[in-house]
């Protein structure tokens, strides 16, 4: 099985170096992630200029450009055929709920799935970042699912890993996307040079986390695993919108 790995937090992170590690054992890897950190880079491609292709002394691969962009250059440019699997991560910092709309980590696994390979990204709930190995071990014991499958058709999961020592997790759940109130407000403030600058706010607390959710697994030190699409239309207003041009 071949694996290509990739991650926005950049290929020196040390997440995507214990997802490397762990899936060796089980795989021919190939990692090509962004060459600094992307975080919150979504699905954006790099359309305005050419990207480059190095190797890091310890075999990775990097890229000047976004976590899309690694994947499908790596895909489409690079390896000699498809993947068996693309996993993204192990992202430092939770992607649940609205999260996902602007997470590379997810981007990444996205862009492999649009390629027509089944994907993966794994983050690890916490800034700090101390039980990578935890997050590792169910990555592959995930890559062993999902090879042990006849897929008839590529998948998304997008798994959420408590950062807690694996005798504390409390098992696997397969859940929804949870929703997040409304960011907090940008903060203002003065550069080096007097000019007025903005940083972005942080993100909202969660509004929607009862049972079922991809918050109320974490918090229970549950794994989320939660199977993404990329249909973007809202089926149910279809009949809505056809009345207002009807009219």
């Amino acid at each position: 099985m071949r694996i290509l790995l990739c991650n926005d937090d950049g290929y020196f992170a040390p997440g995507i170096e214990h997802l490397a590690r762990a899936l060796s054992e089980l795989a021919e890897i190939t990692v090509v992630a962004p060459e600094r950190d992307r975080s919150g880079a979504s699905n954006s491609l790099t359309l305005d200029r050419p990207l480059s292709l190095k190797r890091a002394a310890n075999g990775f691969y990097y890229v000047n450009g976004t976590p899309t962009d690694c994947v499908h250059l790596a895909v489409t440019g690079m390896l000699d055929g498809l993947p068996d699997m693309v996993v993204s991560g192990i992202n430092i910092g939770a992607n649940m709920g609205d999260d996902t709309i602007y997470s590379g980590t997810v981007a990444a696994a996205t862009e492999g799935f649009l390629l027509g390979v089944p994907s993966m990204a794994v983050s690890l709930c916490s800034k700090t970042g101390e039980y990578f190995e935890s997050a590792a071990r169910i990555a592959c014991e995930l890559v062993a699912v999902l090879e042990a499958q006849a897929l008839r058709e590529p998948v998304l999961l997008n798994v959420n890993v408590p950062d807690v020592p694996w005798e504390q997790l409390r098992g696997k759940v397969v859940t929804r996307l949870g929703k997040r109130h409304k960011a907090e407000p940008v903060v203002r403030t003065l550069s080096p040079r007097h000019e007025t600058v903005y940083w972005v706010g942080a993100a909202g607390e969660a509004q929607d986390a009862g049972e079922g959710t991809d918050f109320h697994a974490v918090q229970n030190n549950q794994v989320s695993v939660t199977p993404l699409q990329m249909d973007l239309t809202h089926n149910a207003q279809l009949s809505l919108v056809r009345g207002w041009l009807l009219q």
